[in-house]
């Protein structure tokens, strides 16, 4: 019993470290000697319990992924809040959980190259939005011509676009702007404010 608590703490070590390092350096310019070094283990106990870089980071990527995802469906599936309320709720969580998570957008580009439809069994995303309360929110305010007729998928794209693709981006519009990091994360949190104005304008 001590020896499973021991390799469980050992385990959620490495892996507080690893999401330290990864978000201070990037995937490619970490080592797995950075990791170890962080979470106080010698390098030779890190690869005993995780192997490799990627493998360490596709398990960072993936638990991440799980909890960006379901702080997104507590929005979406909020009975309290209305369809505006959650136009102008939808962004600013997006946009908090990425700058809480700067590699998710990476990780997603990766995966949805490499497996799109794992990507979307892990992350249970495509059931939690069909049959999200917003979605049943925007089809009334549809039917009662509160807003034109738009796809449910034309808003989510317009979403993603919106909110996710600074992130991806974050290096050419830091050189395009001039702009240091911290520039950077002060625009998108004006994005909170900006994106639900603007989507008001579309509907």
């Amino acid at each position: 019993m001590a020896k499973e608590k021991l390799d469980s703490s050992t385990e959620e070590k490495i892996k507080n470290a690893a999401r330290i390092i990864f978000q201070q350096k990037g995937y490619a310019a970490t080592r797995t000697r950075d990791i170890a070094e962080e979470a106080g283990i010698n390098l030779a106990l890190l690869n005993y319990y995780f192997r490799s870089k990627e493998r360490l980071f596709d398990l960072i990527m993936t638990e991440s992924l799980q909890g960006f995802f379901q702080s997104l469906r507590s929005v979406f599936d909020d009975p309290s809040t209305s369809f505006e309320e959650k136009i102008e709720l939808i962004p600013e969580n997006y946009i908090d959980r990425l700058t809480e998570n700067p590699n998710i957008p990476i990780f997603i580009l990766s995966e949805l190259r490499n497996n799109p439809e794992e990507l979307i069994k892990k992350t249970g995303a495509k059931k939690a939005f069909l049959n999200s309360i917003f979605i049943q929110q925007l089809q009334e305010e549809i039917e009662a011509k509160r807003v034109k007729p738009i796809k449910p998928l034309h808003f989510m794209m317009n979403m993603l676009g919106m909110t996710v693709f600074p992130f991806v981006a974050n290096p050419m519009i830091k050189g395009l702007g001039d702009i240091d990091q911290a520039e950077f994360e002060e625009l998108m949190q004006e994005r909170k404010t900006l994106i639900p104005i603007w989507f008001k304008a579309m509907l």
